[in-house]
């Protein structure tokens, strides 16, 4: 079976940006006969949408850069480098990778991202008896659970107060649903555990034991820290500033007191950009100068190359899902009530997740899932009688669950790890299986 996934995904997966040309061809001539569109108004619904999300994308873009800058502070590289000595077995290893990368993607999905891979190629480069393509595999596998964590976008949205949320819901929530009703339920904790758990054993089994994958040395090395040029024996007033610790502490301080007064004296939830500052603010703490900051920066904005170039795109698929023509009819409404019309307070919450699932192959975006099903699933879940907090958290279970397949979030892992796609997404099929099991029986017994 392992063998199976792996091949058929090395011949058939395409480069992500084909993949995502491919999905926009797709969702096109789909919504023509589906929803009665012509081919002039398909164009313009995806011409439209291309640059709708570009708020959205810059916030994707920061908090991917700030964690990956974080992640390469001298303090938690060390960390990594100590932590990579740990396992004594090529399986111990998987098995670490794995954990350390979902804990991490369900504190912030940016950070868990890079770490997990950062950490792998830690551990490949102390033991050559690893599969580097499932090493590399485990760490993106994490990702799984990152929109049921902290750094969610849908519930964090939910938790936001303001005329938005009623707008985006076209009615259905008038009020904000605290954390406590969606990523902080103990049925998603669980259900988070469990993924946690699956992913950990299936990627462990998975491992070789012979015909490990030969690591190529240039595959491990370490890129070379950006050094900063000659300096005068006296530094210049400028070269002062570039290396006082105390401004970096200042901005970071004032930083976390913004977090405070946000969150704790006004009542404010967490929201993306709060997410944001929190890694920003610890990024500025532990480099040691600004300058050092401002050098991990522009590296890590490397690994944001891959959404820059795609997110417009998927931006425009989603206009193609979400535009309506003379017909009165969306791709996306179309889908949705699909779901609906089929569906029972209990057996709501796994449809909607499914939609979801098939709707991140062309949407692989919490914002763009945001914008397709609110207007629809809150309302029809209202109607059902299905807890808000539930129809939320099944829309962002299917959201993460694809991943595993969608190659759009693994570009910057695979670009630290100098990896195709092609060769880690035949293991992450697998774990596409494991965890769809896990998700959708969590998602019936949390609406019983």
């Amino acid at each position: 079976m392992i063998k199976f996934c792996v091949r058929l995904v090395q011949r058939w997966l395409p480069e992500p940006f084909i993949f995502a040309i491919l999905l926009t061809l797709v969702a096109a001539l789909v919504a023509m006969p589906l929803c009665h569109q012509t081919p002039l108004e398909v164009v313009e619904h995806w011409g439209g949408g291309v640059w709708n999300l570009l708020a959205f994308a810059m916030q994707m873009a920061l908090v991917l850069v700030c964690g990956s800058t974080l992640a390469a502070a001298p303090i938690v590289k060390r960390a990594i480098g100590a932590m990579a000595r740990l396992p004594q077995s090529a399986p111990a290893a998987i098995a670490l990778v794995t954990v350390v990368s979902a804990l991490s993607c369900w504190l912030n999905w940016g950070f868990g991202l890079i770490v997990g891979v950062v950490f792998a190629k830690a551990i490949a480069r102390q033991r050559s008896d690893v599969d580097y393509r499932l090493l590399i595999a485990s760490a993106y596998s994490g990702f799984v659970v990152w929109h049921a964590g902290i750094s969610g976008s849908i519930p964090l949205t939910m938790a936001t107060p303001g005329e938005a949320l009623a707008m985006a819901t076209d009615g259905a929530l008038t009020d904000p649903v605290p954390l406590a009703q969606t990523i902080l339920d103990w049925h998603n904790l669980v259900m988070v555990l469990f993924a946690i758990i699956g992913i950990t054993v299936a990627n462990t089994l998975m491992h070789p034991k012979q015909g490990v994958l030969t690591i190529d040395s240039a595959l491990l090395a370490d890129d070379d820290p950006v050094t900063p040029g000659a300096t005068q024996s006296a530094p210049s007033p400028a070269q002062r500033l570039e290396q006082s610790k105390l401004l970096s502490w200042i901005v970071a301080l004032m930083l976390v007191a913004y977090l405070v007064i946000h969150l704790a004296v006004r009542g404010a939830g967490l929201d993306l950009g709060g997410v944001i500052m929190i890694f920003l603010a610890l990024g500025l703490m532990l480099h040691s100068t600004p300058v050092d900051y401002v050098r991990a920066f522009g590296k890590a904005t490397t690994g944001a190359a891959g959404i820059i170039l795609q997110f417009p795109f998927y931006a425009g698929i989603m206009g193609i899902i979400t535009g309506i023509g003379a017909s009165g009819i969306s791709l996306g409404g179309v889908m949705a009530e699909a779901c609906i019309r089929i569906s029972s307070p209990v057996t709501y919450p796994l449809l909607t997740f499914l939609c979801a699932a098939v709707l991140n192959m062309f949407v692989p975006s919490g914002g763009g899932h945001w914008a397709v099903q609110a207007p629809v699933m809150f309302t029809a879940g209202a109607s059902l009688g299905v807890d808000p907090g539930l129809t939320g958290m099944a829309i962002s279970w299917g959201d993460a669950w694809t991943n595993l397949i969608q190659p759009f979030w693994a570009l910057p892992a695979l670009a630290i790890a100098r990896l195709d796609a092609k060769d880690i997404m035949g293991y992450c099929l697998i774990d596409l299986l494991v965890t769809g099991v896990i998700i959708g029986a969590g998602l019936l017994l949390w609406a019983m």
